[in-house]
């Protein structure tokens, strides 16, 4: 049952006219009712086809801040914000819940999480406040229980990105006893997994039907999953290496792009041999710098 203080769930009221920033949160309301009334991309969304722009701002939001660029931060946390109102917005159209209801259940859960900050529950330090809040969620997991939604083993993992989820997942996993010895099983399962991939990839030129893409997709799963096990097992962070060759492979594009444009030539000016003795360039720039 959905945590709630409202008996009727009525959607914001759509503005009128052209709108205004004012930085009142009912006229960002209005303001996306307005965008589900009249936008054509906005109407056909659902809170599913949300879903991985939601993860996306998530992101952004933690780069800008990494950055520390101000003005970005205040851009990407209004993205994130949207994302919220967008799904309250939705949610009310069928009169389920409302922003008003989220902002209730939230404010329950801090009251609730912190009786050290609202009751007579003093504790000592920071470690205390973790323990009694651990606690207080296994209390709250128990009434879960009791509303029907069961307590499984790998219940405990925090939604992420997947890579980080797979990781969560493994670890989880080796402490209930299902895991290799050593890391030799976890690449022999990385080589079986890719030699099945590899078995369906259809040949240069042809792309794949709808069902055989669905099975490429489960097999390049597999494979991805694997490597995380490897991973792990090499005491490695799975999304921190992931990272680290995103901003890498990002560095020496644009190390290429720069000496194309020393050159007066663009990247649609060039071709894959000028690029690819660039990426090695880059490659001895990062090495020597």
């Amino acid at each position: 049952m959905l945590e709630t203080h409202n008996n009727k769930i009525t959607p914001p009221q759509a503005v009128e006219g052209t709108p205004k920033a004012t930085g009142d949160i009912n006229d960002l309301l209005a303001l996306m009712a307005r965008l589900r009334a009249d936008c054509p991309w906005d109407v056909k969304q659902t809170n599913h086809s949300l879903i991985p722009y939601a993860i996306e701002e998530a992101y952004e939001l933690a780069e800008a801040v990494q950055e520390g660029d101000v003005e970005d931060i205040k851009g990407e946390l209004g993205d994130v914000l949207l994302q919220v109102v967008f799904h309250c917005q939705i949610y009310a159209e069928k009169h389920q819940f409302d922003l008003s209801d989220v902002i209730y259940t939230l404010q329950s859960k801090l009251i609730r999480r912190h009786p050290h900050v609202f009751e007579a529950d003093k504790l000592a330090d920071d470690e205390a406040v973790k323990k009694r809040w651990d606690e207080i969620k296994a209390l709250e997991n128990a009434e879960r229980e009791r509303r029907g939604k069961p307590k499984r083993s790998l219940d405990n993992v925090k939604a992420g990105s997947a890579l980080m989820q797979a990781q969560s997942l493994q670890k989880e996993a080796s402490k209930l006893g299902f895991d290799w010895d050593g890391i030799e099983g976890a690449i022999e399962k990385l080589e079986e997994e890719i030699a099945e991939l590899k078995q369906i990839i259809p040949a240069d030129g042809h792309k794949p039907d709808v069902a055989l893409k669905a099975e490429l997709e489960k097999e390049l799963g597999d494979c991805m999953f694997a490597l995380v096990n490897v991973a792990r097992k090499l005491s490695l962070d799975a999304e921190a290496a992931t990272l680290t060759c995103v901003h890498k492979f990002k560095s020496r594009f644009g190390y290429i792009e720069a000496q194309l444009a020393q050159l007066g030539k663009s990247l649609e000016d060039s071709d894959i041999e000028e690029m690819d003795a660039l990426w090695e360039a880059a490659k001895r720039h990062e090495r020597s710098s």
